[in-house]
């Protein structure tokens, strides 16, 4: 078994405190996402152990989840790491969404594949740490050494067979110090981690549980809709809200403006200033949306995709692009080349159009505001709903519900912002629901890329020069030090950019994989 200490640096790692209940506190530093499988019973008392762990006096294991779950499956992965070192029965874990709480967690985060990453070591320690601390309040309730304990779903056994369950341990662990170092399991022992485990929420998804923003409902909240300008470009100049306002059902149509003071790098979003109208249901709220007549003007230039297009292919053939890198003498090895190969490769802007729209709840009070729904980026939410709102972090609470798909338009949260500002000027819980005409209007679109590619050829089919030219809208999509820089001895990249009033956005690493496909393919 591996040893591991469980301090770094003058912050401990692993924190123990009595819980409210008498039970066990036992903190970590870094763990993220899960969900619940069947329980057998209901405990009558929780002992927490910490903001990651619980455990019933039936031995049942509750795991909170700081992270987002976006269907990268990570409800069931992280979990099953912590059950593995805990050495609990899989059937005993329940799994629950942690409210974004930077103080307990850090990363809570859903981008960058990073979780299983950045919280294997982690997740496996809070699970070993409170396995360890099991024994040891069964060595001491024993009087035996602990070198004579082991554990098995969630119980302690000694030499003459007796057993205790963590359920009946964890109270007594309260009082205990963490212990400086833990030892991990040899991979070779792993019980559950390389099994085949069903997804935790899989069961309510086939289901229709309630489970995504959509699903999430509150006593007395309203349903906003919101009207974004045609084009990009425009903005509001009038509007005539009366036949909206006649439907049945309709409490109101306002303006407002969503765009924080302080923004964030979430903040991506090209139309701050909407019309909202704000009702009973989601049909009437749909219905006076097209009755609105609403008169536009233009703000900035406006743009179409044939002028990209052109854009782009006359920036490349221009001399204006940032010479990312230029090795050797490419001018030359082209000039002496027996054979030029040359290939452009393009791509339009492209919408995320996730399964689920964008949605968000917002309860903003005087002194605080509540948000609610399926965000990759809820510290950021909240930073930027704090400067909106005017009110300090600590009074903004994010909680985060499982998302409808959408990698990377998700990292965006104009859409609760939006929901932020409607419940200020309302003074009322609201409930904001985009429509699939909203969410491909708002934008955030993948990047629009163009690059040329040009290899020089000798006499026996050698590489002896390489050049790429790449834009965007509104950057380029080449890596100067990407293959085939360094294999190369004349190697040439430039970059150009071409400035946009369109929102874009990450979608799936848009540079990395439209950059690989198209060197590829060239190559």
């Amino acid at each position: 078994m591996a040893l591991i200490k469980t301090q770094y640096n003058r912050r401990s790692f692993m924190k123990v405190s009595t819980a409210a209940g008498g039970g066990m506190l036992l903190g970590f530093s870094w763990l993220a996402s899960c969900d619940s499988p069947e329980v057998v019973d209901v405990p009558k008392e929780w002992f927490d152990i910490n903001a990651y762990i619980k455990i019933g006096d039936n031995g049942s294991i509750t795991i909170y989840s700081p992270n987002p779950e976006i269907g990268q499956n990570v409800k069931t992965a992280m979990p099953l790491i912590v059950a593995e070192e805990l050495d609990v029965d899989w059937k005993d874990v329940i799994v629950e969404q942690a409210d974004l709480n930077t103080v307990k967690y850090t990363r809570q985060v859903a981008g960058g594949s990073q979780s299983i990453r950045a919280g294997w070591k982690s997740l496996r320690m809070a699970g070993a740490t409170a396995r360890r601390m099991m024994m040891e309040a069964a060595a001491q309730k024993w009087q035996v050494a602990i070198s004579e304990l082991s554990t098995v779903n969630g119980e302690v056994k000694n030499k003459n067979g007796d057993v205790l369950g963590y359920g009946e341990l964890a109270s007594m662990a309260a009082g205990m110090q963490v212990p400086e170092e833990i030892e991990l399991k040899e991979t070779s022992d792993f019980k559950l981690i390389g099994q085949s485990i069903k997804n935790v929420d899989g069961e309510k998804i086939t289901k229709g549980a309630p489970l995504f923003g959509l699903d999430f409902k509150r006593e007395g909240m309203l349903i906003a809709g919101i009207v974004h300008p045609p084009a990009f470009g425009l903005k509001l100049k009038s509007i005539d809200d009366s036949a909206a306002r006649a439907i049945t059902g309709i409490k109101d149509v306002i303006t407002i403006n969503s765009e924080p003071k302080e923004k964030e790098w979430t903040d991506n979003n090209a139309f701050p200033e909407l019309v909202a109208v704000v009702g009973e249901t989601t049909w009437q709220v749909m219905k006076a949306k097209k009755a609105l007549k609403i008169e536009w003007e233009t703000d900035t230039p406006l743009e179409n995709s044939d002028d990209h297009m052109q854009n782009m292919i006359d920036v490349l053939e221009s001399a204006d692009g940032k010479e990312a890198r230029n090795d050797g003498d490419v001018t030359s090895a082209f000039k002496k080349a027996a054979k030029v190969v040359e290939s452009s490769y393009s791509a339009p802007f492209l919408p995320h159009n996730p399964m689920e729209p964008m949605n968000f709840f917002a309860d903003v009070k005087a002194d605080r505001a509540e948000l609610i729904g399926p965000i990759q980026t809820p510290e950021s939410l909240r930073k930027s709903a704090a400067s909106l709102l005017g009110l300090p972090l600590e009074s903004i609470e994010v909680k985060m519900t499982r998302m409808g798909g959408g990698f990377g338009r998700r990292l965006y949260g104009h859409f609760g912002t939006e929901a932020a500002a409607i419940s200020k000027k309302m003074n009322a819980p609201i409930k904001l629901i985009y429509s699939r005409e909203d969410d491909m209007t708002q934008g955030t679109y993948r990047p629009a890329y163009r690059v040329n590619y040009r290899a020089a050829l000798d006499n026996d089919n050698n590489l002896i020069g390489f050049e790429a030219k790449g834009t965007g809208i509104p950057g380029s999509p080449l890596f100067q030090n990407r293959f085939p820089a360094g294999t190369v001895d004349n190697y040439r990249v430039e970059n150009f950019k071409i400035p946009t009033n369109i929102s874009t956005g990450a979608w799936r690493a848009p540079r990395s994989n439209f950059t690989a496909g198209v060197e590829q393919a060239f190559l």
